[in-house]
């Protein structure tokens, strides 16, 4: 295998996107444009088997990028990156389209965990953790929710108990996805109850493997079980792995939310060509279902089609216009959560728009069909893209109280945590 790694750190973005161009010809497997990423194709004709098989093979690409000088290239060498800006990150994605590459395995290791180690980690945490996910050995998830608060993470009630130079952590968490598979986890635990809310959290790193926790995996309702749930039943945690200070997390938190609302792009440290060259309801996509059902030259299944393209330009146009300004400081980093309302919303729209174009077709399918199947998937599954990656009313707050400068919410929850009424737990 050939390699570009040790690039100069003043290298020309031109320079460096054909140095990319050169190595990903020679280096990288053609992406499969009937694959997908796996969260989002049909999962009726998959098994654990077949996800463990392309997290092996996502661990393998990253390694691959990393050897090639090309994994982590906002990350500082010293870490393991390349020490280079978000302009030759965005040139080496536009370079990527037409090649395979390990999209599920960067989200949530690079965004957020890798993002909030490097602005809060101890060089010794990033010096331990940061190298092993470049080189896609090291997979993390984000123990986050939990089932009494849902989207109110600062109502967190798993509890971290201090022992000594131990942590002693106890509660549950949910919807993390892709757990059963990985191996280290970010989470969010209650250190003080005295406090209020906001001010009572630390965040913690531990390994998925431990003793005391145990993860069940949930089945939804388009037979997805990526996501988990977690008991977490005197969970010994070191307190090197602590991240940022004690009963500090609401800190951490605030740029781990950040980070997680670039899920809908924007992040300079994942490598992707973005969701929008291969999603589910794209313009693309729902133009061969009209193919198939021979509805193609109907002018309503045009508008259908149309709409749906347009709503992924303007998404595409949204995200690369608020990254842009908020990298050079014309808009906050709060500004993320307006690409991250737009690909909710945006979402949910498009999944209406494909089951009005198969109607019937996109309510019942052959086995096989993924096409049709992905249709009828993506309409049960839709609320989802509202609720994952922070909820799209949380972005609404965000961007009404932080961007638009309107009144906050009334709360009612201020005060000891201790004494806030609480439901069953």
């Amino acid at each position: 295998m050939s390699s570009t790694a040790d690039v100069p750190a003043d290298v020309p973005v031109e320079e460096f996107a054909a140095r990319a161009r050169a190595w990903l010809a020679e280096n990288m497997p053609p992406a499969d444009p009937t694959a997908g990423h796996f969260f989002f194709t049909d999962t009726s004709s998959r098994s654990d088997d077949h996800d463990l098989v392309r997290i092996d093979t996502c661990r393998r690409l990253q390694r691959l990028l990393h050897d090639g000088g090309f994994a982590g290239i906002c990350v500082a060498p010293e870490y393991g990156g390349q020490g280079l800006t978000p302009a030759h990150q965005a040139a080496f994605n536009r370079e990527l389209r037409g090649f395979d590459h390990p999209i599920e395995i960067q989200a949530s290791t690079f965004i957020p965990c890798m993002a909030v180690l490097l602005e809060f980690g101890t060089e010794e945490q990033k010096l331990r953790h940061i190298p092993p996910m470049l080189k896609g050995e090291a997979i993390w998830a984000q123990l986050l929710s939990e089932p009494s608060g849902g989207s109110d993470a600062a109502g967190a009630l798993t509890t971290a108990t201090r022992d000594g130079d131990q942590w002693i952590l106890n509660g549950s968490k949910i919807w993390t996805t892709g757990a059963w598979y990985s191996d280290w986890a970010m989470c969010l635990a209650r250190t003080n109850w005295e406090v209020e809310k906001h001010r009572g959290l630390t965040v913690f790193a531990l390994p998925l493997r431990t003793p005391g926790l145990e993860i069940h995996r949930i089945e939804l309702l388009n037979g997805s079980v990526e996501f988990c749930q977690e008991f977490l039943t005197d969970v010994v945690v070191d307190d090197r792995d602590r991240i940022g200070d004690v009963d500090g997390g609401w800190t951490v938190m605030t740029r781990w939310l950040h980070h997680e609302r670039t899920i809908s792009g924007g992040s300079p440290y994942v490598t992707s060509t973005g969701r929008s060259h291969n999603a589910p309801n794209d313009g693309p996509r729902l133009a061969a279902v009209a193919r198939e059902l021979g509805t193609v030259d109907d002018p309503r299944a045009l508008e259908i089609i149309g709409e749906a393209r347009a709503l992924t330009l303007v998404s595409d146009a949204l995200v690369s216009s608020v990254t842009r300004k908020m990298q050079t400081g014309e808009l906050p980093f709060h500004a993320a959560a307006m690409s991250r309302l737009f690909s909710g919303t945006s979402q949910v729209r498009k999944a209406a728009l494909a089951l009005e174009l198969t109607g019937a077709d996109g309510v019942m399918w052959e086995p096989g069909d993924d096409q049709r199947a992905g249709v009828g998937q993506s309409w049960l599954v839709r609320q989802a893209a509202c609720i994952g990656g922070g909820t799209t009313e949380m972005a609404r707050n965000v961007i009404a109280e932080r961007l638009l400068g309107m009144p906050r919410e009334a709360r009612r929850d201020d005060g000891a945590f201790r004494d806030v009424p609480k439901g069953p737990r």
